[in-house]
C-alpha cells in the first residue's frame, strides 16, 4: 500500500490542477474501463458481503483487488503510458495522446482514493493517513477533514463505470500474457522482448488487437503476430515460423515463439519434460476420476462440466508438449550430424 501510493504521488505531483472526477462522458482507454470496471464489481462484492456479514469475502475481494488487478495489471500498464510523456519509446497505434495521460492519471486517483475508503474499516490508521496525502490533488475542498466522516463507496454511484463485456475479454488477454511470460522464462529470454505469433479465432483477435498495448507492455514482447487460419482479409495474417515454441492459451488460442535464435535447446527439452511429467500424473487422476462408475450418478452436473474441462485443457496442453519435444529432439539430433567435410 505504501509503494502503491508513493508511486501515485509520484504521478500526481506532475500535474498543476486538481484531479478532475470522471464522468460518464469522459473518454477512457480499453485498460482504463477494465480497471474502472474491475472497481466497480469490487464495491458490489463488498456491499454484498456486508449485507451477509462475510467480512473474509469482502477483505478477499478488496486484497484481490488491490494486488492483482491494481497494482500487478494496470499499475505496471498505466507505467507504459506515462513514459511516453517523457520521450519513451512508443509501440505503433499506442494510445499515448496528452488526454489519455490525463485520464490515465484521474483513473489511477480514484482507483487509489476508492479503494482507500473501502479499506479503511479494516485498517482505519494507515488508510486515513493515506487518504490524507492524497487529499491536496482533490477538485474541489472538500468540508470533511477525514476518511472517517466519508460515505462509503457505494456501488449504485459507480454504475457508470460497469463494463461486463470488458472485464470478460480481458480474461483471454491474461491468459495471453502469462502463456508469454511462461514462453519466455522456457527460452531464458527473461530480460529480452522477442517477437510472438498468437493464432486464434477472428473474435479473439479483435480482444488482442483492442488490448494491444496492454499485452506488449505486460508480456515484455516486441510485437504481436496474430495469424487467423479462418480470418478475413483485414486481420493480419502472418503464419509464425515453423519449428516455434508452442504455448497452449487455451483449445482455440495458441502462442508461438521463434526458437531458432541460439537459445538452449536442451534446457527446453529438461523444462518441457519436467512439465509434463508433472501434468501426466494430474491427467490420470482426473481420467480415473470421470471413468468411475459412479460418476455420473453422484457428481453434480457443474462439477462434471468443469472436470471435462479440466480433463480437455490438460490432454491438450500435454499433446502440444510431446508435439515440441519431439520437434526439439529433432532439431538437436540434426545439429549433432556429422558435417562430411574432408580434411
Amino acid at each position: 500500500m505504501w509503494q502503491t501510493l508513493r508511486f501515485t504521488l509520484g504521478v500526481l505531483g506532475h500535474i498543476t490542477a486538481p484531479v478532475a472526477s470522471l464522468e460518464e462522458t469522459t473518454p477512457l482507454s480499453s485498460m482504463d474501463r477494465w480497471i474502472c470496471s474491475r472497481l466497480y464489481s469490487t464495491v458490489l462484492q463488498c456491499e454484498q458481503a456486508f449485507e451477509a456479514y462475510e467480512l473474509h469475502t469482502v477483505t478477499s475481494a478488496l486484497y484481490s483487488f488491490w494486488v492483482h488487478s491494481l497494482c500487478d495489471v494496470y499499475m505496471e500498464h498505466v507505467k507504459h503510458v506515462l513514459a511516453q510523456d517523457e520521450g519513451a519509446m512508443v509501440q505503433p497505434n499506442t494510445e499515448g495522446s496528452d488526454s489519455m495521460r490525463h485520464v490515465a492519471t484521474s483513473v489511477l486517483y480514484h482507483c487509489v482514493s476508492v479503494s482507500l475508503a473501502l479499506l479503511s474499516p479494516f485498517m482505519p490508521f494507515i488508510t486515513e493517513e493515506l487518504w490524507q496525502r492524497l487529499q491536496p490533488f482533490r477538485h474541489g475542498a472538500a468540508s470533511q477533514t477525514s476518511l472517517s466522516l466519508q460515505p462509503y463507496p457505494c456501488s449504485s454511484q459507480l454504475a457508470h463505470w460497469h463494463f461486463p463485456e470488458v472485464e470478460s475479454a480481458f480474461l483471454l488477454i491474461q491468459e495471453v500474457i502469462r502463456t508469454a511470460r511462461s514462453l519466455r522464462a522456457q527460452c531464458g529470454m527473461t530480460k529480452d522482448k522477442p517477437a510472438m505469433w498468437a493464432v486464434c479465432t477472428p473474435s479473439q483477435a479483435q480482444v488482442l488487437l483492442h488490448f494491444g498495448s496492454a499485452v506488449w507492455t505486460l508480456s515484455r514482447t516486441s510485437c504481436l503476430h496474430i495469424y487467423c487460419p479462418q480470418g478475413s482479409d483485414d486481420l493480419h495474417s502472418t503464419p509464425p515460423p515453423e519449428g516455434s515454441l508452442i504455448g497452449v492459451v487455451e483449445h482455440s488460442c495458441q502462442l508461438h515463439l521463434d526458437v531458432q535464435s541460439g537459445v538452449n535447446v536442451a534446457k527446453q527439452i529438461l523444462q518441457l519434460s519436467q512439465r509434463r511429467d508433472k501434468l501426466v500424473p494430474k491427467l490420470k487422476e482426473i481420467l480415473c476420476k470421470v471413468q468411475s462408475p459412479n460418476f455420473l450418478t453422484k457428481v453434480p452436473a457443474h462439477v462434471r462440466q468443469k472436470m471435462d474441462h479440466k480433463m480437455s485443457a490438460l490432454q491438450q496442453e500435454v499433446k502440444t508438449i510431446e508435439d515440441q519435444l519431439k520437434m526439439l529432439q529433432e532439431n538437436q539430433t540434426t545439429s549433432l550430424k556429422p558435417t562430411g567435410i574432408t580434411l
